[in-house]
């Protein structure tokens, strides 16, 4: 099995084990006199064994993960890279949309003797700066992803 196709049985697990909750939850408790639609028992049953299938796979993803070499590092390296860079990404732009009056205090003025909003930081230099930071991103996962479709999950 590729490292992908274990990507995407981890959030196909992921989705049941949410689903399997709230019908556990939605059948926890029924009125005096009337059946529940579904056995919450046996739903927690269910919910057991995907959590198993669940903890083998992100198992052997993080030993994957961690043994590939990607660069001048590892896969593992790698992903935590890509999360960094978009929270990175996230805060520049941010900053910008504040500095440009994006949020919702406006920087216009209805009369002249308003005062005015001034921007404390250089918007035109971090429009360019997420926009690298957005390509860097890019390259990064395109990389990741097809490390993910060329590599063999471990056991």
């Amino acid at each position: 099995m590729k490292l992908a196709e274990a990507l995407a049985e981890r959030a196909e697990a992921t989705r049941r084990l949410e689903q399997l909750r709230a019908r556990i939850v939605t059948n926890a408790r029924y009125q005096e006199g009337e059946v529940p639609p579904e056995d919450a028992a046996e739903l927690l049953g269910q919910a057991a064994e995907v959590l198993d299938t669940l903890e083998t796979l992100i198992r052997r993803i993080n030993r994957t993960n961690a043994t590939v070499e990607f660069g001048s590092g590892t896969l593992t390296d790698a992903l935590a890279r890509r999360d960094v860079l978009r929270m990175r990404h996230s805060v520049i732009t941010a900053a910008a949309d504040a500095a440009a009056g994006s949020d919702d205090y406006g920087s216009g003025r209805q009369l002249r003797s308003e005062l005015r909003v001034l921007s404390a930081l250089p918007v035109k230099e971090l429009r360019a700066q997420a926009d690298g930071l957005a390509r860097d991103i890019r390259e990064v996962d395109t990389g990741i992803q097809q490390a993910n479709w060329t590599v063999d999950l471990l056991d």
